[in-house]
C-alpha cells in the first residue's frame, strides 16, 4: 500500500532536505495590524455621553455640560463586566454627534472639563483606557465626524478642530487598536446657537486620506473603521449579522456607482464583501445589547439574553467578521445589573463550549499534502498552533482530510480557520461523518477566512469526521479544524 510516508521517502534527497516552499499569497491579504485585529474576534462598544442623561439617542448639541454627572462611575467595574463576556477589546464613544467630549479637550467647552462631574477634573477616556490596560484588554476610540454643537461645523476650520481632537486622543491615552468613524454626516443641530441644518460633501469635506495618514503616523498599529475602511468595513446593518458568505475582500462603491466614502457607500454589498476583490477590508458587526445604543431605563427589561447573544456570535464571528457588542453604561456610570447578568451568562457559555477541542488528539490523514512535506501535513489542523497549517500543491484545489477521534464524541460546533496570511482561498467545504459504513453529510460552508464556526441544529455522535474542500480559487491552506460539544446553558 502506498502511504504518505512512502511517498516522502521517494522524494529526491535534495528536494526533501530543502522542503516545499509555502504557497504564494493569492488575492488580497491582511496587513499585520489587520491580522492582530482578526485575533480579537469579540470586542465591546461603550456608548456614553449626555444622551445617557437626556434619554435621547442623538443629542442636538445644545445640552449643558452639567447634564453629564455619572456619580458612581467605575471604569474597572465596566471593564470587568465586558471581560466576563470574553471581550478582548473595547471602543469608547469619546465624542458622539452631540459634540460632547468625554476627555478635557482643548478644542471646545462642550466637554467633561466644563461639567460638574468630579469638579471638572474627570476624564472618561483616561479611566476607561487605563482600566482596559489593567485587564489586558485593547482600547479604541469612536470620534464622530459630525458635531452638532460646534459653530464651525461645515467650514474648513472644523476639520482642523476634528484633527486636533484625534491628535489628543491618539497621543495621550496609550496604544489604540481601532479608530472608529461612522457615516452620520451633517443635518440639523445647535451649531453654537445657529440652530440650523448644515450639509457637507461627504466625499470631499473631511479629506479622509489626509486624516487617515495622520492616524497612521500617530498610531501605526491601529485599524481604521468606516463604511469603506481602509482597514475594517461596516457590515451594512446594525443587527450584528454578517452575510453568508462574508468575504474579507471588499471593493467599496458609492451610492451612485462612483467613488465611495464614509456615509456614501452601496451598503447592500457590505454584508458579503467582494469575492476576488482587490482590498482586504473585513467586516465588523456592530449591535447593541439593548434596543437603543445609549442606556434608557425603559429598556432594562429588553436586554438581549445569553441565548440571543450566542445566536449573534455565530452569525458574526462565526462567519469570519468580528463581533462588536455595545453595552451602554447607565446614568450612574455603571453597567446595569440586567446587562451584567446577560454578559456573564454569555461568557460562561463561550468558555464552556470552546474549552475542549474534541479533535485535538485525532489521527489525521489527507488525500494530498504540499510537496509531501510534513511541515504542511494535516496534523497541523489539530495542533492548537495558530501559525501552522495544512496545504496542498498549487495545482490541487480540491482535497480531503479525515479525522479519527480517540473515541466517539458528542459534537455540535465545528470551527475552521484559513491561513489568511496567504489570502482567502477556499470557496466551499463539506463536512461529513462516518455512519453505517458510509460518509454522511454533516455541514457545509462557503467563506472561511479568519474563522468559520458552524453550529449544528442538534448534536451528533461521531468518531470519524471528514473535511472536504470542494471548491477553491487557489490551493487551500487551512490552519485549524476543531470540534466542540456545545454548552447546554445558552
Amino acid at each position: 500500500m502506498i502511504t504518505r510516508r512512502s511517498l516522502l521517502a521517494g522524494i529526491p534527497a535534495v528536494l526533501a532536505a530543502k522542503g516545499a516552499a509555502p504557497p504564494a499569497p493569492w488575492g488580497a491579504t491582511p496587513s499585520p495590524r489587520q491580522l492582530a485585529w482578526h485575533d480579537l474576534e469579540f470586542t465591546g462598544f461603550l456608548h456614553f455621553t449626555v444622551n445617557t442623561f437626556t434619554n435621547k439617542e442623538w443629542g442636538y448639541g445644545d445640552e449643558s455640560p452639567d447634564v453629564f454627572n455619572p456619580e458612581k462611575f467605575d471604569a474597572d467595574a465596566i471593564i470587568d463586566a465586558l471581560a466576563a463576556a470574553g471581550m478582548r477589546g473595547v471602543i469608547l464613544t469619546a465624542k458622539h454627534h452631540d459634540g460632547f467630549c468625554l476627555w478635557p479637550t482643548k478644542t471646545t467647552d462642550h466637554s467633561v472639563f466644563y461639567s460638574k462631574w468630579r469638579g471638572g477634573k474627570g476624564d472618561v477616556v483616561r479611566d476607561i483606557s487605563q482600566a482596559a490596560a489593567r485587564r489586558k484588554m485593547k482600547f479604541g476610540v469612536y470620534l464622530s465626524p459630525w458635531d452638532r454643537n460646534n459653530a464651525k461645523y461645515g467650514t474648513p476650520d472644523y476639520i482642523k478642530i476634528y484633527r486636533q481632537q484625534l491628535t489628543e486622543l491618539l497621543t495621550g491615552y496609550g496604544p489604540i487598536f481601532e479608530v472608529w468613524h461612522d457615516g452620520a454626516n451633517g443635518g440639523d443641530g445647535y451649531y453654537g446657537g445657529a440652530r440650523e441644518k448644515r450639509s457637507i460633501d461627504r466625499n470631499t469635506y473631511y479629506d479622509w486620506p489626509k486624516t487617515w495618514e495622520m492616524i497612521r503616523a500617530m498610531q501605526p498599529d491601529a485599524c481604521i473603521f468606516s463604511d469603506v475602511g481602509p482597514d475594517i468595513r461596516w457590515v451594512g446593518n446594525e443587527r450584528g449579522i454578517a452575510g453568508d458568505p462574508c468575504w474579507c475582500a471588499y471593493d467599496p462603491v458609492g451610492d451612485n456607482g462612483g467613488p465611495a466614502s464614509p456615509g456614501n457607500v452601496r451598503a447592500k454589498e457590505s454584508p458579503t464583501g467582494t469575492r476576488n476583490g482587490k482590498l482586504w477590508i473585513p467586516a465588523e458587526c456592530d449591535v447593541s445589547i439593548r434596543p437603543g445604543w445609549f442606556w434608557h431605563e425603559a429598556e432594562n427589561s429588553r436586554v438581549k439574553t445569553p441565548r440571543q447573544l450566542a445566536a449573534l456570535y455565530y452569525q458574526s464571528a462565526g462567519r469570519g467578521a468580528d463581533f462588536l457588542l455595545n453595552v451602554p453604561p447607565n446614568s450612574q456610570g455603571l453597567i446595569s445589573a440586567e446587562d451584567t447578568a446577560s454578559l456573564k451568562g454569555f461568557g460562561d457559555y463561550l468558555r464552556a463550549t470552546f474549552a475542549q477541542n474534541l479533535a485535538a488528539r485525532a489521527k489525521t490523514d489527507a488525500t494530498h499534502v504540499r510537496g509531501n512535506d510534513k511541515r504542511y501535513g494535516p496534523a497541523n489542523l489539530v495542533d492548537g498552533l495558530p501559525d501552522t497549517y495544512w496545504a496542498t500543491d498549487d495545482r490541487v484545489t480540491g482535497a480531503d482530510v479525515t479525522f479519527e477521534l480517540p473515541r466517539p464524541a458528542r459534537i455540535q460546533v465545528i470551527r475552521l480557520r484559513e491561513a489568511i496570511q496567504f489570502g482567502q482561498r477556499i470557496d466551499a467545504v463539506e463536512i461529513e461523518r462516518w455512519e453505517q459504513a458510509s460518509w454522511q453529510p454533516l455541514a457545509n460552508a462557503t467563506s472561511i477566512g479568519p474563522r468559520r464556526i458552524i453550529r449544528l441544529d442538534a448534536p451528533v455522535i461521531a468518531q470519524r469526521v471528514r473535511l472536504r474542500v470542494t471548491q477553491a480559487s487557489a490551493s487551500p491552506a487551512l490552519s485549524e479544524f476543531a470540534l466542540f460539544s456545545e454548552a447546554l446553558s445558552a
